[in-house]
This record gives C-alpha cells, sequence and structure tokens, in this order.
C-alpha cells in the first residue's frame, strides 16, 4: 500500500495537470504511462549493457543507439526543463512511434503515442515524481497505478471503464484462479480484473513461479484483454506490466463484432463488467453469437460471446444489468434456459444499485456459471449484497478501516462492520453452498433455490423472485376481548370523574 507522502505527491501533479489545461484524467493517466514505459525502456537498456559486461557473447537487445543516448531517461531527467521539453517532444515521441516491430504488447500500443503536456514546468514536476518513487518494487508501482486509475471514477469522467476493486477481488477470489488458467476478459478497459487474478495467484501459489514451464506461462501466455479503446489497451497494457506481468495478451478487438470462431473454446476462466450500451446494429454483429442467440442487446450478446469462448470447464464471474435476470423477451428468456439447463449455474449475487456511482446508478448483479455443454445446474446460490464497505452515495467514502474492506478482511467483522461490508461473509458462504448454505431458509441474505422451482418461473432469476420476506408477529384477539378492555378503561373514567368531583366537594 503506498504511503500518504506518496498519494499527496500524486495529487499534487494531478492538480497540476489540471490547471495545466488536462481535464480528461484517462488523458492524464496516458501521459504518466507514456513517461513509465520510457523509464521502462531505460531500465531495460540498463539491464542489457549489463549483461553484455558480464557475458560478451551472450545476445543483447538494446534500443538506444549511440546517438540515440540523450532520449534515455536516465540521461534527460537531469536536464533543465526547457532542455528536457524539446526532447521529449522532438525526439522521444518520434522514437516512440518507430517502436513496436519487437512483438511486445507495449511497444505495439505505444506507437501511436502522442505528447500533450502543456509546459516544460510541469513535465519536469512528473519526471522528478516518477523519478523518486521505487519502482523496482512490483507492490509499489502496482499501487501507484492503481491510486491513479482509482481517480478516473472520483473524476466521474469515464467512469465506466472502472469497476470498483473490492468487487473486482470479490470476483476473482470467488472464481480461485490457478497458475494452470487461461484468464480473459473480453472488455478488459484498464485490466483490472487481470492484473487482480495475477495478483491473486501471487498470493496463493507462491512457489508456482519458480518453475521456468508456468512463469512463462503467467508472462506470456494466462492474461487476454481485448478493448476496442487504444486509450485502454495503452493503460491496461502499461497496468499489467506494473504489476510484474511481462508480456500478456492485450489487443484490440470489437469483441460483439468480429468472428470469433477461432476464439472459441480457448479460456479456462472468463472475468468481466462488460459495457452494456443498449442495441447495436443487428448487421454489424458476429454471426457467430447471433447464432447462440438472436438479439440486439448488448448484455444478452457478451453473455454468449463470454458462452463461446470458454472451454467445456471453464467458469465464469460477470457483471450483468438486473434486467438479464428477468427480462421478457424471447432472448432474455433463452440465454437463461441456457444457463441453467446447458450449463452448470453455479450462482448470483445482487449487488447494491450504488455500487456503479457516481457515474451509474444501474442495478446490477454477478453471475456465476461453469460451462459444461451438458448440464448440471442443481441448486443455484443467491446471495445479496447490502453493503460492499464504501457509502452508496456519489462520493463511495469508506465506511471502515482499510484492514476491515474487501472481501477477505484481515480481522473478524462484528454484526455492526458487517452491515457495512457484506464482502468477506458473501466470500465465505460462497465456498458452502454445496453444505450448510443448502438448510438456509430463503429469509436470510443467503440461500439456495432448486432447479426445478426456478424451471417453475420460468427461469427467472432474480432474488426477489425467490426471497421471502419475514413478517412481524402481530398478536391478534377476540372481538370480546376487546370490548371488555374498552368497558374496563370507561368505568375507570367514571370512576375518576365521580372521585374528582367528590374533592370538589
Amino acid at each position: 500500500m503506498i504511503t500518504g507522502e506518496l498519494k499527496s505527491k500524486i495529487d499534487r501533479v494531478w492538480d497540476a495537470f489540471w490547471s495545466g489545461g488536462i481535464s480528461n484524467p484517462l488523458e492524464v493517466i496516458e501521459q504518466i504511462t507514456y513517461l513509465l514505459f520510457i523509464k521502462r525502456l531505460d531500465e531495460m537498456e540498463t539491464r542489457e549493457l549489463a549483461k553484455a559486461e558480464r557475458f560478451p557473447n551472450a545476445p543483447v537487445t538494446l534500443r538506444f543507439r549511440l546517438d540515440q543516448q540523450e532520449l534515455r531517461w536516465s540521461n534527460f531527467k537531469g536536464r533543465d526543463p526547457e532542455t528536457m521539453y524539446k526532447i521529449v517532444t522532438h525526439q522521444v515521441f518520434p522514437y516512440l512511434q518507430t517502436l513496436g516491430s519487437d512483438g511486445s504488447t507495449y511497444s505495439h500500443h505505444m506507437r501511436d503515442a502522442r505528447f500533450t503536456i502543456p509546459s516544460a514546468a510541469l513535465l519536469g514536476r512528473v519526471v522528478d515524481m516518477l523519478d523518486n518513487i521505487p519502482m523496482e518494487d512490483r507492490d509499489t508501482k502496482g499501487d501507484l497505478y492503481e491510486y491513479m486509475l482509482s481517480k478516473i471514477a472520483t473524476a466521474g469522467h469515464n467512469g465506466q471503464f472502472r469497476t470498483s476493486r473490492q468487487i473486482i477481488q470479490l470476483m476473482v477470489a470467488m472464481m480461485a484462479p490457478t497458475p494452470s488458467d487461461e484468464v480473459c476478459d473480453p472488455a478488459c478497459g484498464t485490466a483490472g480484473f487481470l492484473v487482480e487474478a495475477g495478483e491473486y495467484v501471487r498470493r496463493t501459489h507462491p512457489n508456482a513461479l519458480l518453475d521456468a514451464k508456468q512463469r512463462e506461462h503467467f508472462h506470456e501466455s494466462m492474461f487476454h484483454g481485448f478493448d476496442f479503446d487504444g486509450t485502454m489497451l495503452r493503460i491496461g497494457s502499461m497496468n499489467m506490466l506494473l504489476h510484474g506481468v511481462d508480456s500478456p495478451d492485450i489487443r484490440y478487438r470489437d469483441s460483439l463484432a468480429e468472428n470469433v470462431s477461432g476464439e472459441s473454446e480457448k479460456y479456462s476462466l472468463i472475468l468481466a463488467n462488460p459495457p452494456f450500451a443498449g442495441s447495436l446494429d443487428y448487421e454489424s454483429t458476429s454471426k457467430d453469437l447471433q447464432r447462440i442467440v438472436k438479439t440486439k442487446k448488448t448484455e444478452l450478446l457478451f453473455l454468449a460471446l463470454f458462452l463461446r469462448l470458454l472451454k467445456p470447464g471453464g467458469r465464469a464471474a460477470v457483471i450483468v444489468p438486473d434486467g438479464v435476470l428477468f427480462g421478457s423477451s424471447k432472448a432474455h428468456k433463452e440465454l437463461r434456459r441456457m444457463l441453467v439447463e446447458d450449463q452448470k449455474l453455479d450462482g448470483v449475487v445482487k449487488l447494491p444499485s450504488g455500487t456503479f456511482k457516481p457515474y451509474s446508478g444501474v442495478s446490477t448483479a454477478i453471475l456465476l456459471f461453469t460451462k459444461t455443454n451438458s448440464g448440471g445446474t442443481d441448486n443455484v446460490w443467491f446471495y445479496e449484497v447490502t453493503a460492499d464497505g464504501w457509502s452508496l452515495d456519489d462520493k463511495r467514502t469508506p465506511l471502515l478501516p482499510a484492514e476491515k474492506l474487501g472481501p477477505v478482511s484481515g480481522v473478524a467483522l462484528t454484526e455492526d462492520e458487517h452491515a457495512k461490508n457484506n464482502l468477506p461473509d458473501a466470500l465465505a458462504r460462497w465456498f458452502r453452498r454445496d453444505s450448510d448454505e443448502l438448510q438456509r431458509a430463503r429469509t436470510e441474505q443467503s440461500f439456495c433455490v432448486s432447479k426445478a422451482d426456478i424451471v417453475e418461473q420460468g427461469y427467472d432469476l432474480s432474488l426477489n423472485r425467490y426471497k421471502k420476506v419475514v413478517h412481524e408477529e402481530v398478536e391478534h384477539r377476540s372481538p370480546l376481548d376487546i370490548l371488555a378492555d374498552l368497558e374496563r378503561v370507561e368505568s375507570e373514567i367514571q370512576q375518576g370523574m365521580s372521585d374528582l368531583k367528590a374533592m370538589l366537594g
């Protein structure tokens, strides 16, 4: 976790961008991303030169010619701001645009780099800040970038690219990625799901990366993310890099428009919160997906895509708008039928309507399922999250100390704390869904519903369809008892009046 001092430095630089005329938070992060990439190129060059010195016959990859040495971070960072600004503007960025031939994800996405920092003074401040951060520490640089990305949401601009970190952590922990998984997010944005999946594997399988073959898989073939926004691809790629994944598969793709037959049954785990923009033009939609479900609705097309991309035995945790759970159209019903009858629907987690504020108040849920192509749904586990640790208004401020936030709290939560953060309870109960959760009453926060009941309800998956409300016990009394009470009260009033008259003489 980054320190308050480092956060305040980032905040000051952020304010400088805004006062300098760059008000789009995505553009701020994009410019910082370019500089981080330039810094990384210099670090790679230093490593290669050291390798050449120690092993003269070893193959090395040098990226800067002798006449390009002033383009290196370590050389231009010490120049005066005006000179630095000229070097970065007229030499470094044109150089970035020539990269991409080495096949790396980062070089490919940096080819379209545009330098928009408006002044030498601001560039000098940003370079100083980045140079003073201990970038050799993977946790520090990863947390640094996460903190900057969180500003997309707090700025309320382009926040659709940002899923709350605690929700991402919950979904990843529920799916429990393993070192052998191939993880895909077909609408990856800033790559939050892929980053957290990588961090989860590092935490829970600490020895996995000691094996050379396993390490190669982790860095080169485990993580796959698609997006059709170039800025998102650059930011997502850098996010993965700063979290220690050397060469993830982050690439341009309009997941709903392109033919996906070449990618079918390729991934063992899908984690996603795709955009739900309403409807697409029928003609522009992938024919592969239309064969699964005929619809223009993006949320249904993405579900069809997930089913297409998963290997048999693959699993998914994906966010959907509530309408997917109870929509009455033929396409809605057919997709839910497929999940229940043809695949294995494992769970539905209802999220509070403020989860995606300040930029959206839409009600959503997490669908958790396994692709089997042969059914397997016996009971579906439902959980109603009423609090995720943060206020559900536009400010989304934390309600508990940092160590009690997220799905894996460092300490046990009291009943009052649980009322502010349901996520640890949701995660614990998810892993008991095939045991004692089966016995829970439908008046509880979580419970299981049999497949037969879901079929009887026309495959409706909304939690409120099955949840029973606890009614307070009301005492019912006979009319004669009530009349007797009224007579007694009347008698007492009359006696009181007689006593009062006697007193008054």
